[in-house]
């Protein structure tokens, strides 16, 4: 039987949660928080779902193995340090590009904000395979 009150406040405080994430990476690109700190808040959502629905129902909300994030956020990391070496600088070595928005203004893209995805993918990935793999063993 699942506690009523834990699955109602799991709905409602979910899609709060991932926001914060979100807002936690993006904000860390220029002050505290970042790819670290955001994984963290969207693993333990996701942990969340996990106690008030079973392991079951928490794998099918994700659709993905959590390997498989960990995978693609290494990937992403790894592309964002290539980058400079692309343009003869050292690995991990920042490069930026404008999108022209209009009227002389542009939307600055680096690779330091890259980065901080792919680290915010591999600590999802990674804890909640481990979290996971525990709630299973029970």
């Amino acid at each position: 039987m699942q506690p009523v009150i834990l699955t109602t406040a799991t709905r409602y405080l979910m899609p709060m949660l991932l926001l914060l994430s979100a807002f936690l990476l993006f904000r860390g690109h220029n002050l505290p928080g970042g790819g670290f700190i955001g994984g963290l808040v969207a693993a333990g959502t996701f942990i969340l779902h996990n106690f008030a629905f079973g392991v079951q129902e928490t794998r099918k909300l994700l659709r993905v193995n959590p390997l498989m994030i960990t995978a693609t956020g290494l990937l992403i990391a790894m592309g964002s340090g290539v980058v400079g070496l692309l343009t003869g600088k050292p690995f991990l070595t920042g490069q930026w590009i404008t999108l022209p928005l209009g009227k002389g203004e542009g939307l600055h893209i680096g690779t330091p904000v890259t980065f901080d995805i792919g680290v915010y993918l591999v600590v999802i990935g990674a804890t909640l395979t481990i979290i996971l793999a525990l709630a299973e063993g029970e």
